[in-house]
């Protein structure tokens, strides 16, 4: 699932693309998944006036439509009191951390981590020549060959910490701000599940759970979404 905000003028319009991974060429020893970072680029191309980028995967749901990127994550003093600063960006242990004296307008893409590294399937990025920049080094062809054990999600890891131009546009913010956890499969995400009223909450893992399924898992919250958009509440 994708968001792009517009802003403009005494305006605020939203909306979502549904991109098909299979539209985007992809070596075939390459995961699929990658096809995420070409989407991106696709949706700026599609949406040139958008100011920024929302991306959810498919084992997402906006719980609380009634929160906007702008107010909820990307205004700039929200933002600032959102960031978490000089901690690793990769935990548990990465040596690079966060740096300290960022400012909320310099940033242009903003993610959050659990316990086990950055949470890839869900962040924002603002347009512009530097997103172009860091989604072209993303997918570098290099990255692809790599082999990375989990993919592009470890190419990212690699990046943001060994790229300074890339982690001096990074935002760290609190998990629960845009990727509650339905489910804390790993027993070490305390504080990150998700609570009524949270923005987004994310299924991650629900496609490899062998006594469920992501449909299954979602089921009791899109009728709940569904009973907002009735009472229109």
């Amino acid at each position: 699932m994708w968001q792009s905000r517009r802003t403009g003028k005494n305006m605020r319009r939203s909306t979502t693309f549904f991109p098909n991974e299979n539209d985007y060429p992809i070596e075939k020893t390459t995961p699929k998944s990658w096809a995420r970072i070409p989407a991106i680029r696709h949706a700026m191309t599609l949406y040139p006036y958008t100011t920024y980028f929302f991306y959810l995967d498919y084992r997402a749901l906006i719980m609380n439509p009634e929160l906007s990127i702008e107010e909820h994550i990307m205004d700039t003093k929200r933002l600032e009191d959102l960031m978490i600063t000089d901690v690793p960006v990769v935990p548990p242990d990465s040596v690079i951390k966060t740096f300290s004296h960022l400012k909320g307008d310099r940033i242009d893409f903003v993610i959050t981590q659990d316990k086990e590294g950055l949470v890839h399937n869900s962040f924002i990025i603002r347009r512009g020549e530097w997103a172009k920049y860091f989604l072209d080094a993303w997918f570098d062809p290099l990255y692809r060959s790599y082999n990375f054990q989990k993919g592009e999600q470890h190419a990212l890891e690699h990046i943001v910490q060994w790229h300074g131009t890339i982690l001096a546009k990074l935002a760290l913010i609190p998990q629960r701000t845009m990727a509650s956890l339905y489910k804390d499969h790993s027993g070490k995400n305390v504080g990150a599940t998700y609570k009524e009223g949270d923005f987004v909450i994310s299924f991650e893992g629900c496609d490899k759970e062998k006594t469920s399924s992501c449909e299954h898992e979602m089921a009791p919250f899109f009728k709940a979404l569904e009973s907002q958009s009735e009472t229109g509440g």
